[in-house]
C-alpha cells in the first residue's frame, strides 16, 4: 500500500532535530523522543498543513502541554501552594467545603448557573480521569476564534455555591487542584460542558485558548486523498518551537492498545471521559480506564494513498503492486496477538503468536458447528478461520483439521480505537469506521491479492486507517472551521454501508475475481455459514477459492463475520506461521520420528526416469569402482612426485590475512571510548574513570561452539590480554578461555567468579561485553514460572541484569549486535545517548575511512537484483518452488519445512549424479542446484593446490539437517566423490568434524605442524571444497570464510518473518570484497551510477566529517565473476533478473530495509553518478559503453531502459562458451552493472585460476525462498522496502497499529528512536518490567549498545576499544612531570665540610650555621636566568651554554610520564569515593554553603589598609576564630610549637593560583593521607566565582581588586604579611589563655599549584667510616614529609625550609649531603616570625623566589634544603605565568609584539602595550639587557652589580647581589671589577657612600629605574651619580605603557 509522498527531509539539520528531540524527551516525564518525525517529515505534509491548517488535540495526561509549547525548553517554575485553612476538606474532586465537583457525580444534578456564566470542566493533575465542574463568567473565556478573553477571572463554586472568586489562584485552592505550577486558567480550564437531549451533563468541545495548544485552530486542518494524519504526539517543546508549521501537534491520539484476543482481556484505550459513540451503539462495557493510557503515544505520520475503497485493478491496488502483494501473514496483527490461553502468556512469543489448532470458547449462538472428518485429506490444507465481528460459534468434531485465529478480530478492534482520539472535536461528531465498512474493505483487499500472495494484517490496518480518515475528512475540516458551540451541529454524514447492503456489496466486489473470494450470507448465525463452507469444501466446490467470507447481518443491525482461508498455499503458510519456533521443531520431529516422511521418499523414487535413485547409484558405483580408484591413485602419485621435485605446488591466490585493525574499527572503538568518557564526565557520578587502574573484561556469547572458538581466536590474536596486562607473554588457551563465557548450563559458575572478581577489585574497570545481544531476551520470570524448562531460558537476564551487575560501579555493560531492534523499545535500559552505530563509509560522496576492502551487505545484494541485465546475487529457484508447491498439495499433513528439505536434498543428489556422468539426472534437479554442484566439484581442479569453494546449506531444524547430511554423504560415497569435497554437519552445540584427508590438506595449506590440530571455526575451512550444512534455529554470529561461494537459504523458515530473523539469515552472506581490482581485468574508469532518488544519509555523528571533492578515483568498482558453469545456466537466471523491475533501490541506508543485515550506516557504495561520468562528453560515453559490450542500462534515465544489442550479446556468449566457462563481469551495489568482453588472452589466463581469486573479488550468491525473496526485494510506491514494515523482533510488539512507516532515508539513530517509540516488549521480554517508560532515570547509566552490520568487524572494534580504554586509564593515572637535571652543578664549590653522619634525619643547627650559602641557582626552570656570582666562583664561570629562544623555553622542557601514586595531589577531574566529602560534592547534599568574611590589616609600605576577603565553607569554620556577638572573622587558629599530635599538619598551606581552576592540583586529600590540614587557595578577585564553583569546599583568600593584574610576587607578599599579622593576633589571643608568644607555631607552607607528588630518598650506608652508600627513592605522602620537617629540632631557628625538585637523573652526589644551604623553590616552609622584616617584592612577576631567597640570606637568616626530599611538578599547559599575554592597546593592531618593543623613548609615538609596566621591564631585561650592559655580555668575570633586588638579565650576563641594609651579609666585592650597575627603585638605604665601595670597569654601564621621571632625576642627584657616570638625554627610556598605566622610567649612563 504505497505512500504517495516519498518525502524529503526538511532543511533543519538532522543533528539538531535529533538532539533536541532526545533532550526534550529526557526532560519530560513521558515517553522516549516523539516529535522528531513531525519535524523531519515531508515537504508534502508542509504543503498540506498550509492548505488545511493544523490542529492540536488535547491530551488529557499532559497538564503542562500548553506552557511547554509556549516556552520551549523551560523547566516549569516550582510553585509553592498556600496551605489550606484549618479543618477544611482537601480531598481531590471536592471543594474545601467538602462538596463533590466531579462531572461523573454531577452529570444528572440540576446546577444553578447565573446569567452570563458557563459551565466548564477543569482538569486536576491528581484526578486525570475526572473533570471538575466550575461556573465561570464567559467574559473571561475566549470567543469562538480564541480571542477577546478578558484578563483575570471570575467564577463560582458549583458545589458549595460560594460566589465571587476573583483570582484563579484562589479558586484553584478552593476546588483543591493541588498544583505544583503557577495556576493558570488557560492550562486548567479545558472543556465547555454541555447537556445532552436527556439532560445529562457531559464533556463538550475544547476551550480554544489563543496561543495555547490550539494555535493553529483558525486554519482548517484536515486531510485530502492520500493525506497525512496529524502527528499524534508532537508533545513537548519541539513541536511548538519548530520553525515549520507542524500539521497539528496532537499529544493524545490514543490508538488501540495491542489487543490480542477479545477486548475483554485487554482494555482498549479511550481518550474520552464522556460516553464514546461506537457506530450508534454505546461503547462496550469492557473498556474501563487503565494505566495503559500512557502506553501508545504516536507521534509521526501514517502516510497513505488512495481515497475510497479499492476497486478491482484500482490504481495502486494492482496485483503487481508490491506492497499489496507479497509477504506472509506473519505481520503486524499477527505478531501482536497474544495467546489467548493464560498459560502461554509468559512464554517467549514468537512469530504470529496465535494459538495453533485451538478452538475458542467464545459466546456462541446456536448449536456448535461440526468440523467434518477427513477435511484435511479432501482439502489438501488446513483451513485457517479468522474470527471477525460479533460472536463466533463453537466448533466440535475434527478440530485438528482447522486453525482458528483471533488476529483479524484484534485488527478490527485496533482500527476502531484510532478514531477515539478525535472525539475531542465534539461529543459525537466523528464515528469510528463501521464494522460494515471494515468487512467490505477486507473483501476488497482479498479480491486483489494474487494467487501466490498471502494477506498481511499490516496492509489491512493501513487500509482501514486511510479509509476512515478519508471518509471523515470533510467532518474534521468542517468542525475545525466552525465555531465550537455548546451544541455542535451534526455534519452531513456520507451515506454509510448498512448491514442489509453489505452482503450484496461484498458479493459484487467478489464477482470479478474468478471465484478466488467466495461470499456466504447467513440468516441467523455464523454457524450455518461455517457449516455451509465445510459442506462446499468436502464437495470440492471451493477448489479455486482462496478465501471464504461468511457474513451474518441479521442480529439487531449488527453483524457477525469470519473469514476462512481455504487456498492451499495461503492456508499452509498462515497455519504454519502461527506456530512458535518450539512448536515448529516439535512438529518436524514428530513427523520424522513417526515415519510420516517415508511416503515422501517413496514418491521421489517414482519420479526418477530409470527407477529408484538408490538402485541407479549402486549400479554406477559397481561400474566405476575400479576405474575411479586407479585414476585417483594415479593423480595422487603424480601430485606427490611433483611435490618432491619442485616443492609444494603453490597457489598465489591463497594468502593468510594478517590480523590488523581497519580504519572503521578504530573509528568505532574511539566512538565507544568517547561515550564511556561522556558517562564519566556527566555530573551523575555514575562512572569514576579516575579511580580505575586497569581494565578487565568478559565476553558473553551464545552457546555455539564455533562462535566460542572464533571469539577465543580473536581475543588471542588481538593481543588485548597482553596490552591490558591481564596475561604474560606465553599464555595458554586455557587462560584465554577465562575471558569468554559461553551462555550455557555451566555459565553461572564462571559468571559468579567474574562478579566476585569485580567486587574484590574496586579499582579495576570491568567491561561486560554481551555479544550477539539480540539472542536470548527472555525474562528470568519465565524461567521462574517454568523452572522445569530448559535451564538456559532467561539466562542472559539472570546473569547480565542481576542486581550485582546493575549496582556495581566498576562494571560497564556493552551490548553488541547486528540487530538491536529488540533492545530499542519503550522500556529499554539503554539510553539513546549510549547507542553507537557503525558509521557509513561514504558521506556526501566523500570516502570517510578509505579501506582496501568494501563491505557487501544486504542493501548491496538487493541492489544487485535491480541492475538490469547482470546476474543478480540474490536469487530464488522457481523450479524448486514449483515442486514444493505440488508436493505440498499432495502431502498436506507434512510440514512444508520437511517437504522443502527433502526436495532440496533430492535436487543436490541428482545434481551430483549429473556432474558425475549420469546426465539423465539433469532433469531431476534445478538449474540453480546444478550450477552450485558443478562449481563445487570442479573448482579444486582449477587450482594447483586443490583449493575449492564452500557451499553453505542452511537447514534450521537440526533433525532435518541430520537427515540431509546422511543422504548427501551416502550419495557422495556411492559416486566416489569423498576425496573431492567434504560435507560438514554443523550444530551449534558441537564443534566441526572434518575428514582426515581434508584436515591434512588444510594443514598443508596453512603450514601447520601440530599433529593434533583440527579446524574449530568455519574461518579455518578457507579454501576447502565443502558443503557446510548449517543447522540451529538461529545463527549465533559464526563467521564464514572467504571461499564461501553459494549461500543456499532455500530452507529458511519463510513463514516466520520478523526483521531480526530475516536479517540474521541474510547476514550469513555478508562479505568483504577487494577494492583493488586490476583495471585491465575490469572496466576502465566506468563510473558507478546510483539511484539519484536515494538520499545519502549517515548518522549525525559523521556529518561533520564529510569533505568535498570528487571521489571517483576512490570508488573502485566491485568486480564480480560470473559463476563458473559448464552448462549454459545463465539464460534462465538472466531472464529472471531482467524481468525484475529496475525501479528504485532499497532505502539509502539498509537501516530502513528490515530485510537488510546492516541496519544503520553501512559500508556503502558511492552515491549518485560520479563526476568523471557526468563530465564526459556524450560521444565519449557512447564509445566507452560500446567498448564494454552490452549497453549500460541507466537506472535513472528517462523512458524505458534500452535493451542490450542482440549481436553484442550473442558474440559475448560465444566467447564465453568457447574459451572458458567463466566470464568476468563487473557489478556493484547500487550501480548499473556492465558486462565486459576482455581480450581473449585474458580469458585464457583466467581459465585455470583458483576459486579463491574470485572469492576475494565477488560476494557469494544467495538463494532464497520465493516468499522471502519477494519480501526482501519489493518496495512500495514510495520506494520504501516492503520488509521495513515487519515487526522488528519476536519478543516485542507494536505499541499501536496507528504508527508511521519507517522512512526510506532513516539513519540508524532515527530508526532507534522510531523503535523506542513504537514498540513495547512482550511480557516474556527481559525489559518488560522496566516500566519507567523512557524517563531518563529508567536508563541504566553504565550500559551501551554497539550495533553494526553482520560480519563487518564489530569484535575487532570492541577489542580495540578495550585496548584504547586501558591506555586511557593508564594515561589518566599518569602525569607528565618535569624531569630535568639540576643546572650549574659544576659551579658548585667542593666544600671541605661534611656531615659526620649521612643518615641524619634533621640538620644540626650549630653545624648548619657554619655552612656557606650557595648563591648559584640550580633549579632547571631558571636555566635562562642570570648567574649569581659569589667571590669564589668568579674565575670558574667563563663559559655557559648558549641560551634558548624564549618561545622554546616551555616547549623544550623535559618531562617524564609518571604513574600517580596513592599519595598524589589531584585536580578537579578526580573524584573517588574517599574524597567526595573533602571536595564538597556529595550526591545527597547540596553544595557546601560558605560565607564571605572581610579581613583588614594595615601595612605601612603600601601606605593604606589592606582589605582581604576570606571565603570559608561551613565545614572549615573550625579553623577560624569569630567574634561572639557579630560573628566577625578575628583570626586563623594556629597550633603550638610543642604540639606533638600526628593527626594533623601544623602549618597552614597557601597556594597562589591563577587560570587553573580545573587543572590546579588543589585536592590534597590523598597527598595528606587523609590527615587534617588547613589549605587556603589564594585567588584573584575576578576569578573568585569560577574557583568557588570548582572547589566549593576549599577556603579561598581573595586578593584585593588592585592586584587583578599583578604577578605572583603580590600573592606571596600578601600571604606572608597576612600570616604575620595573624600570628600576632593569635599570640595576643592565646596569651590571655596563658600561652607564651614564642610557643605559637610560626610556619606556613607556600606551595605551587602544580606540585603533584613527593618522594624521599632512603640511604643505606656501607660502613661506619666509609662515605660509600646506596640509596633508593620512594613515593611518600606530603603528610609524612611535613610531619618530618615539623618535628625538626630547633626548627624555629630556620627561616626557610625547602626540598629538591625531583629528577630521574639525580646523581648520588646530590643526595650525599642530607641538607644544603641554598635557594629553595616551588614548595617552601616559611617562618613568618623570623622573616618579619624581609618582604617579597609585590611588583614581581618572574624570579620573585630567587629575589626573596637572596634577601633572606642577606638578612643573616638560615635557608635549609632537605636534599633527601623531592617534589614532582606536573606540567600544566594552561594558566600560571603563561596567562599573561602582552598585546597592543590598539584593538585592531594584528602585529605580534616582540620583547624589543617593550620599552620606548619617553614622549615617542610608540605603540602602547596592554601589560603591567613591571612585567614589560622584567621581560625586556630577560631578553635584551645586553643593550644596557654591552660590556657584561659573556663576561662572567665582571658581573653586573644588583643592589637590593635580583633581576634576571638573561643567561649571557652574570650578576652580583648586594643588600644595602645595615648589618646585612654580603659577599666580599673587593675583588670584583663590575661591568655594570643596576639600581631598581632604590630606597633611602642606598646612599652615595654605599655605592662608592664598588669598582667598575671603564665604560661600564649604569641603569637607574624609577617610578617616574621626577624621581629619576632626584635619585641621580641624591646618589651623586654624575660624579662617576656620564648621562645623555637620549639615554632615557620608559616601558611601553600609556600614562594611565604608570610606566617605569630608566636612565642609562656610562662610567667615566
Amino acid at each position: 500500500m504505497g505512500n504517495s509522498y516519498a518525502g524529503q527531509l526538511k532543511t533543519t539539520r538532522f543533528e539538531e532535530v535529533l538532539h533536541n528531540s532526545i533532550e526534550a524527551s529526557l526532560r519530560s516525564n513521558s515517553l522516549v523522543p516523539r516529535p522528531i518525525f513531525s519535524q523531519l517529515y515531508l515537504e508534502a505534509e508542509r504543503h498540506l498543513s498550509a492548505l488545511e491548517g493544523s490542529s492540536r488535540v488535547d491530551h488529557e495526561e499532559e497538564e503542562e502541554e500548553g506552557d511547554v509549547g509556549l516556552e520551549p525548553n523551560c523547566p516549569p517554575n516550582t510553585y509553592q501552594m498556600l496551605p489550606p485553612p484549618e479543618g477544611c476538606c482537601t480531598t481531590d474532586g471536592f471543594c474545601q467545603a467538602g462538596k463533590d465537583l466531579r462531572l461523573a457525580s454531577l452529570s444528572s444534578e440540576p446546577i444553578d448557573v447565573p446569567a452570563g456564566f458557563l459551565l466548564v470542566g477543569a482538569k486536576s493533575p491528581s484526578l486525570p480521569d475526572h473533570l471538575l465542574v466550575c461556573a465561570v463568567d464567559k467574559r473571561f473565556l475566549p470567543d469562538d476564534s480564541g480571542h477577546n478573553a478578558l484578563l483575570g477571572f471570575s467564577g463560582n463554586c458549583v458545589g458549595c455555591g460560594k460566589k465571587g472568586f476573583c483570582y484563579f489562584t484562589e479558586f484553584s485552592n478552593h476546588i483543591n487542584l493541588k498544583l505544583t505550577t503557577q495556576p493558570k486558567k488557560q492550562k486548567h480550564l479545558k472543556y465547555y460542558l454541555v447537556r445532552s437531549a436527556q439532560g445529562a451533563l457531559s464533556k463538550g468541545p475544547l476551550i480554544c485558548w489563543k496561543g495555547s495548544e490550539f494555535r493553529g485552530r483558525q486554519t482548517p486542518a484536515g486531510f485530502c486523498s492520500g493525506s497525512l494524519f496529524p502527528p499524534l504526539d508532537s508533545s513537548g517543546p519541539l513541536a511548538a518551537s519548530s520553525s515549520e508549521p507542524t500539521p497539528g501537534a496532537n499529544p493524545s491520539v490514543l490508538t488501540g492498545a495491542q489487543q490480542a484476543g477479545p477486548a475483554s482481556d485487554h482494555p482498549s484505550l479511550t481518550a474520552a471521559t464522556g460516553p464514546s459513540i461506537f457506530n450508534g451503539k454505546d461503547s462496550p462495557k469492557h473498556q474501563p480506564k487503565s494505566k495503559l493510557l500512557a502506553t501508545p503515544r504516536p507521534s509521526a505520520l501514517g502516510i497513505l494513498t488512495n481515497s475510497g475503497p479499492p476497486k478491482k485493478r484500482h490504481k495502486g491496488w494492482s496485483p503487481e503492486s508490491p506492497s499489496a502483494t507479497d509477504g506472509s501473514y506473519s505481520q503486524g496483527g499477527g505478531n501482536r496477538a497474544k495467546c489467548e490461553s493464560a498459560s502461554m502468556s509468559y512464554m517467549p512469543q514468537v512469530g504470529l503468536v496465535g494459538p495453533a489448532s485451538v478452538t475458542f470458547p467464545v459466546v456462541a449462538s446456536g448449536e456448535p458447528v461440526s468440523v467434518p472428518d477427513n477435511l484435511l485429506k479432501i482439502c489438501k490444507a488446513k483451513p485457517v478461520i479468522f474470527k471477525g465481528h460479533g460472536n463466533f460459534p463453537y466448533l466440535c468434531g475434527n478440530l485438528n483439521d482447522v486453525v482458528v485465529s483471533p488476529l483479524l478480530y484484534t485488527c478490527y478492534q485496533n482500527s476502531q480505537s484510532i478514531s477515539r482520539a478525535y472525539e475531542q472535536y465534539g461529543a459525537s461528531t466523528i464515528q469510528p469506521i463501521s464494522e460494515e465498512t471494515q468487512l467490505l474493505l477486507t473483501v476488497y483487499y482479498l479480491v486483489q491479492l494474487a494467487a501466490d500472495q498471502v494477506p498481511m494484517m499490516e496492509d489491512l490496518e493501513q487500509i482501514f486507517l486511510r479509509s476512515w480518515r478519508e471518509s471523515h475528512l470533510t467532518e474534521i475540516r468542517q468542525y475545525q472551521q466552525a465555531a465550537p458551540q455548546p451544541f455542535p451541529p451534526v455534519p452531513g454524514v456520507v451515506a454509510p454501508v448498512t448491514s442489509a447492503q453489505l452482503p450484496w456489496l461484498a458479493g459484487l466486489a467478489a464477482s470479478s475475481c474468478n471465484d478466488s473470494v467466495h461470499i456466504i450470507e447467513c440468516t441467523y448465525s455464523l454457524a450455518e455459514g461455517l457449516s455451509e463452507m465445510f459442506r462446499l469444501l468436502v464437495e470440492g466446490k471451493l477448489a479455486k477459492t482462496n478465501y471464504v467470507v461468511i457474513i451474518c447481518a441479521c442480529r439487531n443491525a449488527a453483524i457477525d463475520s469470519c473469514i476462512a482461508v481455504t487456498g492451499k498455499y495461503q492456508a499452509r503458510i498462515l497455519s504454519e506461521s502461527l506456530l512458535t519456533p518450539a512448536e515448529y521443531q516439535k512438529e518436524v520431529n514428530y513427523e520424522l520420528v513417526t515415519g510420516k516422511v517415508d511416503s515422501l521418499g517413496a514418491f521421489f523414487s517414482t519420479l526418477c526416469p530409470e527407477g529408484d535413485i538408490d538402485i541407479l547409484l549402486d549400479k554406477f558405483h559397481q561400474e566405476n569402482q575400479g576405474h575411479i580408484s586407479s585414476s585417483l591413485t594415479a593423480s595422487s602419485v603424480t601430485k606427490s612426485a611433483s611435490l618432491d621435485v619442485g616443492g609444494a605446488p603453490t597457489c598465489t591466490s591463497y594468502t593468510l590475512e594478517p590480523h590488523h585493525i581497519r580504519p572503521f574499527q578504530l573509528a568505532v572503538a574511539q566512538k565507544l571510548l568517547s561515550h564511556v568518557c561522556s558517562i564519566a564526565d556527566s555530573s551523575t557520578q555514575n562512572l569514576d574513570l579516575g579511580s580505575f587502574e586497569k581494565v578487565d573484561f568478559l565476553i558473553c556469547i551464545p552457546p555455539s561452539e564455533v562462535t566460542y572458538q572464533q571469539t577465543l581466536f580473536h581475543v588471542w590474536h588481538s593481543g588485548v590480554l597482553l596490552e591490558l596486562g591481564l596475561e604474560k607473554e606465553h599464555m595458554t588457551k586455557q587462560r584465554v578461555e577465562q575471558y569468554v563465557l559461553k551462555l550455557d548450563a555451566e555459565a553461572q559458575t564462571k559468571f559468579k567468579s567474574f562478579l566476585q572478581n569485580s567486587f574484590q577489585n574496586p579499582h579495576t574497570l570491568f567491561v561486560l561485553i554481551h555479544d550477539h545481544a539480540h539472542w536470548d531476551l527472555v525474562s528470568s520470570t519465565v524461567h521462574n514460572l517454568y523452572s522445569q524448562s530448559d535451564p538456559s531460558v532467561g539466562l542472559v537476564d539472570r546473569l547480565l541484569n542481576c542486581r550485582e551487575v546493575k549496582e556495581a560501579s566498576n562494571i560497564v555493560t556493552l551490548h553488541v549486535t547486528s540487530f538491536p531492534y529488540a533492545l530499542q523499545t519503550q522500556h529499554t535500559l539503554i539510553s539513546p545517548y549510549n547507542e553507537i552505530h557503525w558509521p557509513a563509509s561514504y558521506n556526501n560522496g566523500a570516502d570517510l575511512y578509505p579501506e582496501n576492502k568494501k563491505y557487501f551487505g544486504l542493501s548491496e545484494f538487493i541492489e544487485s537484483t535491480l541492475s538490469g541485465h547482470s546476474l543478480p546475487l540474490l536469487r530464488y529457484d522457481s523450479s524448486f518452488e514449483a515442486m514444493v508447491t505440488v508436493l505440498g498439495k499432495r502431502f498436506p499433513r507434512l510440514h512444508s519445512a520437511v517437504i522443502r528439505t527433502f526436495v532440496l536434498v533430492q535436487h543436490y543428489a541428482a545434481a551430483m549424479m549429473a556432474v558425475s556422468g549420469l546426465s539423465q539426472m539433469k532433469n531431476c534437479t534445478s538449474v540453480e542446484t546444478l550450477e552450485i554442484t558443478q562449481n563445487l566439484i570442479n573448482s579444486p581442479k582449477q587450482c594447483p593446490c586443490g583449493h575449492g569453494l564452500m557451499v553453505l546449506l542452511r537447514v534450521p531444524c537440526s533433525p532435518l539437517a541430520a537427515v540431509a547430511y546422511e543422504r548427501l554423504a551416502h550419495v557422495r560415497a556411492r559416486l566416489a566423490l569423498e576425496q573431492h569435497f567434504e560435507i560438514i554437519l554443523s550444530n551449534p552445540s558441537s564443534g566441526i568434524t572434518v575428514g582426515k584427508h581434508f584436515v591434512k590438506q588444510l594443514k598443508m595449506w596453512k603450514k601447520i605442524e601440530d599433529a593434533e590440530w583440527r579446524p574449530q571455526t568455519y574461518l579455518e575451512l578457507e579454501g576447502l571444497p565443502c558443503i557446510l550444512i548449517f543447522s540451529g534455529m538461529d545463527p549465533h554470529g559464526e563467521s564464514l570464510p572467504r571461499s564461501l561461494r553459494y549461500c543456499d537459504l532455500r530452507l529458511i523458515n519463510s513463514s516466520c518473518l520478523v526483521r531480526t530473523a530475516l536479517e540474521q539469515e541474510l547476514g550469513l552472506a555478508a562479505y568483504f570484497v577487494s577494492n583493488q581490482i586490476p583495471l585491465e581485468k575490469g572496466v576502465c574508469g566506468e563510473a558507478l551510477e546510483s539511484d539519484t532518488e536515494k538520499l545519502s544519509s549517515t548518522d549525525s555523528e559523521d556529518e561533520e566529517l564529510a569533505t568535498e571533492g570528487s571521489t571517483a578515483e576512490k570508488r573502485s568498482p566491485v568486480k564480480r565473476e560470473r559463476p563458473c558453469s559448464h552448462d549454459s545456466t545463465s539464460s534462465p537466471l538472466s531472464s529472471k533478473a531482467s524481468s525484475k523491475s529496475a525501479g528504485s533501490a532499497l532505502c539509502g541506508e539498509s537501516s530502513a530495509q528490515p530485510g537488510g543485515p546492516s541496519q544503520g550506516e553501512q559500508a556503502r557504495t558511492p552515491q549518485p553518478c560520479s563526476p568523471s561520468e557526468e563530465g564526459r562528453a556524450p560521444g565519449d560515453k557512447q564509445r566507452l559503453r560500446a567498448s564494454q559490450g552490452p549497453a549500460v542500462v541507466h537506472r535513472h534515465s528517462p523512458g524505458p531502459a534500452p535493451q542490450p544489442d542482440s549481436s553484442l550479446r550473442t558474440s559475448q556468449r560465444s566467447v564465453q562458451v568457447s574459451v572458458t566457462p567463466s566470464s568476468s563481469q563487473l557489478s556493484s551495489s547500487g550501480s548499473s552493472s556492465s558486462s565486459t568482453v576482455p581480450a581473449a588472452g585474458t580469458l585464457v589466463l583466467q581459465a585455470s585460476r583458483c576459486s579463491m581469486t574470485k572469492a576475494c573479488q565477488q560476494p557469494p550468491v544467495v538463494f532464497l525462498p520465493k516468499l522471502v525473496y519477494d519480501m526482501v526485494t519489493s518496495t512500495d510506491s514510495s520506494g520504501l522496502p516492503k520488509a521495513a514494515s515487519l515487526l522488528p523482533s519476536h519478543s516485542v510488539m507494536w505499541a499501536s497499529s496507528f504508527r508511521p512507516l519507517l522512512s526510506k532515508t532513516m539513519t540508524s539513530t532515527e530508526q532507534s528512536l522510531y523503535y523506542r517509540q513504537w514498540t513495547v516488549p512482550r511480557p516474556s521480554h527481559m525489559d518488560y518490567g522496566n516500566r519507567a517508560e523512557g524517563r531518563v532515570d529508567s536508563f541504566h547509566p553504565r550500559r551501551l549498545l554497539l550495533s553494526g552490520p553482520p560480519q563487518i568487524g564489530k569484535t575487532g572494534a570492541y577489542l580495540q576499544f578495550l585496548s584504547i580504554l586501558s591506555r586511557m586509564l593508564i594515561r589518566l593515572t599518569e602525569v607528565d612531570v618535569y624531569d630535568e637535571e639540576e643546572i650549574n652543578i659544576n659551579l658548585r664549590e667542593e666544600s671541605e665540610w661534611h656531615y659526620l653522619q649521612l643518615s641524619d634525619p634533621w640538620p644540626d643547627l650549630e653545624l648548619f650555621k657554619t655552612l656557606p650559602f650557595d648563591y648559584i641557582i640550580h633549579d632547571p626552570k631558571y636555566e635562562d636566568a642570570s648567574l649569581i656570582c659569589s667571590h669564589h666562583q668568579a674565575i670558574k664561570t667563563e663559559d655557559r651554554g648558549p641560551s634558548r629562544r624564549p618561545e622554546d623555553l616551555y616547549l623544550r622542557r623535559q618531562t617524564a610520564r609518571m604513574r600517580l601514586s596513592k599519595y598524589a595531589a589531584y585536580n578537579t577531574y578526580h573524584h573517588c569515593e574517599q574524597c567526595h566529602q573533602y571536595m564538597g560534592f556529595h550526591p545527597r547534599y547540596q553544595l557546601y554553603e560558605s560565607t564571605l568574611h572581610a579581613f583588614a590589616f594595615s601595612y605601612s609600605m603600601l601606605g593604606e589598609e589592606i582589605q582581604l576577603h576570606f571565603i570559608i565553607p561551613k565545614s572549615k569554620e573550625h579553623h577560624f576564630v569569630f567574634s561572639q556577638p557579630g560573628g566577625q572573622l578575628e583570626s586563623m587558629r594556629l597550633p603550638l610549637v610543642t604540639d606533638k599530635s600526628h593527626e594533623y599538619i601544623k602549618s597552614p598551606t597557601f597556594t597562589p593560583t591563577t587560570g587553573r581552576h580545573e587543572h590546579g592540583l588543589f585536592n590534597l586529600y590523598h597527598a595528606m593521607d587523609g590527615a587534617s590540614h588547613l589549605h587556603v587557595l589564594v585567588v584573584k578577585e575576578y576569578e573568585m566565582a569560577i574557583y568557588k564553583k570548582y572547589w566549593p569546599n576549599h577556603i579561598m583568600l581573595v586578593l584585593p581588586s588592585i592586584f587583578n593584574s599583578a604577578g605572583v610576587g603580590a600573592a606571596h607578599f600578601l600571604i606572608k604579611e597576612l600570616s604575620y599579622h595573624n600570628l600576632e593576633l593569635e599570640r595576643s589571643r592565646q596569651e590571655e589563655l596563658g600561652i607564651k608568644p614564642q610557643d605559637i607555631w610560626p610556619f606556613i607552607v607556600i606551595s605551587d599549584d602544580s606540585c603533584v607528588m613527593w618522594n624521599v630518598v632512603d640511604i643505606d650506608c656501607g660502613g661506619e667510616r666509609s662515605r660509600e652508600f646506596s640509596w633508593s627513592e620512594r613515593n611518600v605522602s606530603l603528610k609524612y614529609i611535613m610531619q618530618h620537617i615539623e618535628a625538626s629540632p630547633n626548627i624555629t631557628h630556620y627561616a626557610l625550609i625547602g626540598m629538591r625538585k625531583w629528577s630521574s637523573k639525580t646523581a648520588s652526589g646530590e643526595v650525599r649531603e642530607p641538607f644544603s644551604r641554598c635557594h629553595v623553590h616551588d614548595f617552601i616552609v616559611l617562618n613568618v616570625d623570623l622573616t618579619q622584616n624581609v618582604q617579597y617584592n609585590q611588583n614581581r612577576f618572574l624570579c620573585d623566589d630567587v629575589d626573596f631567597n637572596l634577601r633572606v640570606q642577606s638578612a643573616g637568616l638560615l635557608l635549609c634544603r632537605f636534599n633527601r626530599f623531592s617534589v614532582m611538578k606536573k606540567q600544566i599547559a594552561v594558566g600560571g605565568h603563561r596567562s599573561f599575554h602582552i598585546t597592543s592597546k590598539v584593538a585592531d593592531n594584528p602585529m605580534t609584539i616582540v620583547p624589543a618593543q617593550y620599552i620606548c623613548a619617553p614622549d615617542s609615538k610608540h605603540t602602547f602595550l596592554a601589560a603591567p609596566a613591571q612585567l614589560l621591564l622584567e621581560k625586556f631585561l630577560q631578553h635584551h639587557s645586553h643593550h644596557f650592559f654591552p660590556l657584561s655580555l659573556k663576561n662572567h668575570g665582571h658581573p653586573v652589580l644588583l643592589v637590593d633586588c635580583y633581576l634576571n638579565l638573561g643567561s649571557q650576563i652574570s650578576v652580583c647581589y648586594v643588600s644595602s641594609r645595615p648589618h646585612s651579609l654580603n659577599i666580599s666585592c673587593s675583588d670584583f671589577m663590575f661591568s655594570g650597575l643596576l639600581l631598581y627603585l632604590c630606597d633611602s638605604f642606598v646612599g652615595a657612600s654605599f655605592l662608592k665601595k664598588f669598582h667598575f670597569l671603564k665604560d661600564a654601564t649604569l641603569c637607574v629605574i624609577c617610578q617616574d621621571r621626577n624621581s629619576l632625576r632626584q635619585t641621580v642627584v641624591r646618589l651623586e651619580l654624575e660624579d662617576e657616570w656620564q648621562f645623555r638625554l637620549r639615554d632615557e627610556f620608559q616601558t611601553a605603557n600609556a600614562k594611565e598605566d604608570r610606566p617605569l622610567f630608566f636612565l642609562t649612563g656610562r662610567h667615566i
